[in-house]
């Protein structure tokens, strides 16, 4: 009876990620189609010719870069199991890492459960369990990111700078400078912080409300949680996170190696780049389509040709969507292979 209620809230799921999937991947192929609409024949000539141009020994690098970001991320994870008694082995916790990334390519957000499904499998490791580690983990992600764009708002450096200020001023006849926006900014924060004192507690009687305040605490208490790993390891913690982005922009740097445009730029327009691409992952699916785009965009503020930003950007986002599908497909078969085994579930080291 249970298998039979169950069945339609399951394709109901089921139809929600075909739908999720269709949209975002339909977001990529339309600004594919958008940005070849307005090449012309010399311009796409002149990007295939970039390609062929480039020096793809740095393409190999990066990807050596983004397997290294995979890894850190994998062992940082790990780090969130000891306090529930479990070490799992490096090598499957960097395998579930893998998968979940190759998962997230064909829909949105499957990653998280796909990957405590195979430490379930392969560690033994109860799913709820590695579900709380990955909504920290999560919520620590969306947290750093965030302090990413806070700096590169407000530490924006040289020409990028200029370049937004001056789109802005595009869009805002009278742009208020950097100060004033800052201190505005400042206001309001303010004010939102006297309103929760003031108001907080009589909007708890609305459900509504309620249910919010009881999803920020959880954050809060997974947030919290990262500290209780002890002091070498809350602080190897923060390392890992901090390597983790480093690398992210780091692979960057080094895809702009491949082209000789683009040798010469440094480790702050590696930066902006991040910035924009990151933004391009999240408009569809893996990013296809549109981060290419933006990366070109971030490159052309240093003075990069259309071209050769276009080819930079492809090869920045296929090096990294390389590096998941094979070594995730590779992860995959290993994981099935060990399906029929029943491992016993992996303690701390006494």
């Amino acid at each position: 009876m249970t298998d039979i209620t169950q069945r339609p809230a399951k394709k109901k799921n089921r139809l929600g990620n075909i739908v999720k999937m269709v949209v975002f991947l339909g977001i990529g192929v339309f600004f594919i189609y958008w940005f070849l609409l307005k090449l012309d024949a010399d311009q796409k000539a002149a990007i295939w010719q970039s390609f062929l141009e480039a020096d793809y020994a740095w393409v190999g690098v990066a990807m050596v870069v983004c397997l290294a970001s995979h890894l850190l991320r994998a062992l940082r994870w790990r780090l969130l199991f000891r306090p529930m008694g479990h070490t799992p082995n490096v090598n499957n916790t960097f395998g579930s890492v893998i998968v979940a990334y190759m998962a997230n390519l064909a829909f949105p957000r499957a990653g998280e459960v796909v990957r405590c499904a195979t430490m379930r499998t392969s560690e033994n490791i109860p799913i709820e369990k590695s579900l709380g580690t990955v909504v920290t983990e999560r919520l620590v992600d969306t947290l750093a990111f965030a302090l990413v764009v806070l700096l590169g708002m407000f530490a924006m450096f040289g020409q990028a700078k200029d370049w937004l200020y001056d789109t802005l001023s595009q869009k805002i006849d009278s742009l208020p400078n950097m100060t004033a926006i800052v201190s505005i900014l400042l206001c309001l924060l303010f004010m939102l912080f006297i309103g929760y004192k003031l108001l907080w507690k009589r909007l708890l009687g609305i459900p509504f409300f309620k249910r919010v305040d009881d999803m920020v605490r959880g954050m809060i208490d997974g947030l919290k949680s990262i500290f209780h790993l002890g002091g070498r390891r809350t602080l190897l913690f923060i390392v890992y996170s901090v390597a983790i982005y480093f690398l992210y922009i780091l692979g960057g740097l080094v895809v702009f190696k491949a082209f000789g445009e683009t040798a010469g730029l440094d480790l702050r327009a590696a930066f902006v780049v991040y910035l924009f691409g990151t933004v391009g992952m999240t408009f569809s699916q893996g990013g296809i389509g549109v981060y290419p785009v933006l990366v070109q965009v971030a490159l052309g503020i240093y003075g990069v040709s259309l071209e050769v930003g276009t080819a930079c950007g492809w090869l920045l986002w296929g090096s990294q969507q390389a590096v998941v599908l094979l070594v995730g497909a590779a992860y995959l078969i290993y994981f099935s292979t060990r399906k029929s085994k029943q491992p016993k579930a992996s303690h701390l080291d006494p």
